[in-house]
């Protein structure tokens, strides 16, 4: 297993030097973020990322993400520029020793949260999603301006996509998901990248949206569309954990070397359908991270793995949920229990 660390660029509040001292840390996740959504990342940008990683002494391995524009989703006529920029986008990574490219499905909204700064009993904030919070939002009013989306949308552009939407049915979307890896994996084959699919956060519909890669179920449906080594899943235990139905060991088990990519989080599930984001140890939340960490030992995983959302501890400003101090904290906790399990084996 390789540990990683998300890294926003040189927008971002935490140093790479401060990533590199992290116990364990291999390597960043990051991405090329000024470039707008469908549009095909220079070598020079690509290059120039990659430059400030190295000299860090850190490896630029996997990037997380490379959006696919909506036109691709929604099936429209206009989605064969956007393909066709992808795969020249994947093409430029393999490039620069990219090994995995992490991307998602989900229609407009990325990770959608009701609260970016709750506060939790020891004092420190988290991410929560509480479902009667969400259903009084309604972002074609401008109710909603949270991270987990484009906020590069204009109002009457969000509204626009939005209306388009309503003629996409959960069947649409698998069949332009299928349409969208049949162009896409011979292109990935040929460059030896592999592609992590990260499941839908939350798993279920919102805002009247299908979404689609949502439990075990889904994801053994996705890998049958486009069968390849190079076709698999970024498996995010916070995504899909927060269903009480998604049992994460067994779904480690099941799908096994088709995991490319580990992002290991812990949440606390309060109702059906409300979750809170908590600290990475078991007691802490809804999942029993031991359980998961030997169901990822057992099928050998030696992918990347990264410690995902943090809780904003020790009076920390920034990012909600991509602090320095809970991450770090939840690297090291995760690389212990390996580490136990590596020597006991």
């Amino acid at each position: 297993m390789k540990m990683t660390f998300r890294w926003y660029g040189k927008s971002d509040s935490i140093p790479l030097e401060y990533i590199k001292q992290i116990p364990g840390m291999t390597g960043v996740v990051t991405a090329v973020y000024d470039v707008p959504v469908g549009e095909v990342w220079s070598m020079e940008k690509i290059m120039e990322l990659k430059k400030d990683v190295t000299n860090a002494n850190l490896e630029m391995e996997v990037i997380e993400s490379v959006p696919v524009h909506e036109d691709i989703k929604m099936g429209l006529t206009t989605r064969e520029k956007y393909i066709e920029n992808y795969k020249q986008n994947i093409r430029n990574l393999a490039k620069a020793g990219v090994k995995v490219i992490c991307y998602n499905f989900m229609p407009v909204f990325d990770w959608t949260r009701s609260n970016l700064d709750y506060k939790l009993e020891d004092g420190s904030t988290a991410l929560v999603y509480y479902k009667s919070e969400i259903e009084k939002m309604d972002p074609r009013n401008g109710d909603l301006n949270l991270p987990g989306w484009d906020a590069s949308y204009k109002k009457d552009e969000l509204n626009a996509v939005l209306e388009k939407y309503k003629s996409v049915s959960e069947e649409d979307l698998w069949n332009n998901l299928k349409y969208f890896l049949e162009q896409i994996i011979p292109v990935a084959e040929e460059v030896k990248i592999k592609m992590a699919i990260h499941p839908d956060d939350p798993p279920w519909p919102i805002f009247g949206l299908p979404r689609i890669i949502t439990n075990e179920e889904n994801l053994d449906r996705f890998l049958k569309l486009y069968e390849s080594e190079y076709n698999g899943l970024t498996l995010c235990t916070g995504s899909l954990g927060v269903s009480k139905d998604n049992n994460m060991p067994n779904m480690i088990r099941r799908f096994g070397k088709k995991i490319h990519f580990a992002h290991l989080r812990n949440v606390k599930i309060i109702n059906d359908g409300e979750f809170q984001e908590s600290a990475h140890m078991s007691k802490y939340g809804s999942l029993d991270f031991v359980e998961i960490m030997k169901a990822y030992h057992e099928i050998g995983f030696t992918g990347y793995a990264r410690p995902d959302h943090g809780r904003m501890i020790w009076g920390e400003k920034g990012r909600p949920g991509y602090g320095l101090y809970d991450r770090a904290l939840g690297a090291v906790y995760i690389s212990g229990i390996w580490e136990t399990l590596e020597k006991i084996k």
